[in-house]
């Protein structure tokens, strides 16, 4: 296999260009550094692209050492033929190795190899051939006291132990079966006493296997394993019974009868039981990738949502008998005032708590609150909205998830940041640098604590976490860091800077104080030129003479955007003054090819290169739009009607539908068939993470504190 041109048809990419990121891959280049200061290489791919490239390289590099493994073991034998090597050479999946693979590994003793222990293989073969003998007097010839063969029964019993074994490793025919059953098989779940529970749709459930969804996949494995649901895939036996005989004979035949029962056997005993359980795995892997990828897809517009820029914000953590804890921070995050109060233990601690809150608005200058959404939520806000009310200060308010606050909170790494607060005072800082800065604060949460996607628990950990980490990495990247403000746990996701050398970089800026320029990266610890390479363009030095230190362009490009400055009529300083309103004009004027080749620098770099001159240190983020603030506007779930429109902010995207919160505390869901008046393949298609839409209620079942949304009909923003 030609593994450049598989991967260059499977994603319709020029052969060239999968060439040269698999080089550059092996080479040690991180995938941001890639996507971002080697286009020309690879033809702008976006990170996600090469990120898809590079794991499925993987997949068809493993598959390749999987064949070699394989003829090696089967030659050994001495049974590696020229047609069974073309076969394992042409084999396009993993599976299809193993099927070919199958007849010969080591097995453990079986029914089969106890026949053939006996020497029943030569009347195997020969009901196979066919003869003018009965079955009885074909059979008779092997019984052999000395092998325990005492009747010519059970010598036909041995040969089609023997048959029904070749059946079940026969490569062709598992390949046949496996499709009948996935194209006629049905996944089939019962269960007792789940009415009223997450399974209750599950209780008397049935679907054809090429039509089951991924989220229904993994509610009846959960089901399962929990033993409230009894799960079994089922399939009619006959069209399966008629290919296993035609693998064995052709009508008519002396011994149609007894091979025809050898063939019931094969299927219900070996065959259907093997298959039944690779396509339960099958299903679960796609299902488990399919979840994968929504949450990867609801983490990515998560982390990158905008960050409230110049505010000083109350965090709010909601609570009962220990209070609610309050933490005051500045623009930069910094911890200026904490506090805690009981709004919700009686009405006698409300006014005390409104004068606390009152004492921390006005000292801190306070213009926005961070509500976290958890235990205490709804009677907080309802506490939060009548306090602005009263207070006639111009303070809004963000209901904040709380997700993973808990596990920060008591984490080794917010013990270091705050070893004199206790656990929930930490989780008020969290929950209010959140809404300064999400990404700063999520990269400190591992992602499956985040609260995002489906059945993330259930996952291989291991590929989420490879899958997750990829996303991170991505946005941070994306967005780039201040080398003097970024806390390890953010530089560690930086390309090329490992969690050792990220503290190595603190500890830097503790001993030497902060950073100047970048070429001081390669004074710390650990951090050589490789590491330089694929860190610096993603690092920022505001405090830098260097204005270039200030942008994302790459220091191997310094010359090239100085070339570009003086070729244009402009200086360094004017790109520190952002006077470079009309660069794109001149670009053009001199034309833009021209210009690159002068510079030394390919087209899609120049465009780059631009971008930031004319934005230095731009932040992606601030062209997104913004998160919906409230005001004191507060409902409750009672005072929902069918037919009121509510503008809400997206929470979760899963495969059947979003989640939307509209004010009231509980998420309403907008199903997947109520997002958009024409055809949606996948909800991903029509609403991210954050955003805010214009939604319709559709009913509410205050008991089951469930709300149905449509955004049908609606017009969105």
């Amino acid at each position: 296999m030609n593994i450049t041109e598989t991967l260059a048809q499977e994603l319709n990419l020029r052969p060239e260009y999968v060439e040269n990121v698999i080089s550059l891959l092996d080479e040690g280049n991180t995938i941001p550094f890639i996507a971002r200061y080697r286009k020309e290489m690879h033809g702008s791919m976006d990170d996600q692209v090469i990120r898809q490239l590079s794991d499925r390289a993987t997949y068809l590099r493993g598959l390749e050492k999987r064949k070699e493994d394989v003829m090696h073991a089967i030659s050994e034998q001495g049974k590696l033929t020229d047609t069974l090597k073309k076969s394992i050479e042409n084999a396009d999946t993993l599976t299809a190795v193993e099927d070919l693979y199958l007849p010969f590994r080591p097995k453990r003793k079986t029914r089969a190899s106890a026949a053939r222990a006996k020497g029943l293989e030569p009347l195997a073969t020969r009901l196979i051939v066919g003869t003018k003998q009965s079955v009885e007097e074909l059979a008779q010839e092997f019984v052999s006291a000395e092998q325990e063969v005492n009747t010519w029964q059970d010598a036909l019993s041995g040969a089609m132990d023997i048959l029904a074994e070749d059946c079940s490793v026969n490569a062709a025919l598992r390949g046949h079966l496996r499709a009948l059953i996935r194209n006629t098989g049905e996944l089939v779940s019962s269960g007792k006493e789940v009415e009223k529970t997450v399974y209750e749709k599950y209780g008397a459930f049935s679907s054809p296997i090429r039509r089951i969804q991924s989220h229904q996949v993994l509610a009846l494995n959960r089901g399962e394993r929990e033993k409230l649901l009894k799960v079994e895939l089922v399939c009619d036996d006959e069209p399966a019974l008629q290919l296993i005989c035609r693998s064995v004979f052709r009508k008519p035949h002396p011994y149609e009868k007894q091979l025809t029962e050898m063939a019931q056997d094969a299927w219900k005993r070996l065959l259907f039981p093997s298959l039944s359980r690779e396509i339960r795995k099958e299903l679960t892997d796609t299902a488990n990738e399919q979840s994968i990828a929504t949450f990867a897809l609801n983490l990515r517009p998560l982390l990158m949502q905008p960050p409230i820029k110049n505010h000083v914000v109350l965090g709010f953590d909601p609570g009962y008998r220990m209070g609610c804890k309050l933490a005051v921070v500045d623009a930069t995050g910094a911890v200026l005032d904490t506090a805690v109060i009981y709004p919700t233990m009686s009405k006698k601690s409300i006014p005390e708590a409104k004068q606390t809150m009152q004492r921390l608005c006005e000292k801190n200058h306070v213009t926005c609150i961070a509500l976290g959404n958890g235990t205490a939520s709804r009677e907080s806000e309802q506490f939060l909205t009548e306090f602005i009310r009263e207070s006639g200060m111009p303070i809004q308010y963000m209901v904040v998830s709380e997700a993973g606050a808990s596990v920060y909170s008591a984490s080794k790494l917010a013990a270091q940041e705050f070893p004199d607060f206790d656990v929930n005072l930490r989780s008020a800082v969290s929950i209010a640098r959140r809404l300064e800065d999400p990404l700063a604060e999520l990269v400190k949460i591992d992602p499956k604590a985040i609260g995002i996607g489906q059945y993330q628990h259930d996952m291989p950990q291991a590929r989420l976490s490879q899958a997750l980490d990829g996303v991170v990495e991505d946005c941070v990247n994306a967005v780039g860091v201040d080398l003097n403000t970024a806390s390890p746990s953010l530089l560690e996701h930086i390309a090329g800077i490992s969690p050792a050398i990220a503290k190595n970089i603190e500890a830097y800026r503790q001993e030497n104080g902060a950073f100047t320029s970048r070429k001081q990266l390669l004074k710390v610890a650990k951090l050589g030129p490789k590491a330089f390479e694929q860190c610096a363009g993603f690092l920022r030095v505001a405090e830098s003479k260097e204005v270039l230190d200030r942008t994302a362009v790459h220091p191997e490009s310094y010359p090239a955007a100085k070339t570009l400055l003086s070729l244009c009529g402009y200086t360094e300083q004017d790109v520190a003054e952002r006077r470079l309103s009309d660069l794109n004009d001149r670009i053009k004027k001199e034309g833009k090819s021209q210009l690159a080749q002068r510079c030394g620098i390919g087209v899609p770099t120049l465009n780059d290169i631009a971008a930031e001159l004319q934005k230095p240190g731009r932040d992606p983020r601030d062209e997104l739009p913004a998160p919906l603030l409230r005001s004191a506007d507060v409902m409750t779930l009672g005072q929902l009607k069918p037919g009121m429109e509510i503008v809400g902010t997206v929470r979760n995207v899963c495969d059947f539908g979003a989640f939307v919160d509209i004010g009231v505390h509980e998420d309403g869901l907008v199903h997947i068939s109520q997002l958009s008046d024409k055809f949606v393949k996948h909800p991903s298609d029509i609403v991210s993470v954050g955003d805010v839409v214009k939604t319709v209620v559709l009913s509410v079942d205050t008991d089951r504190k469930r709300i149905s949304l449509s955004m049908r009909g609606i017009k969105q923003h």
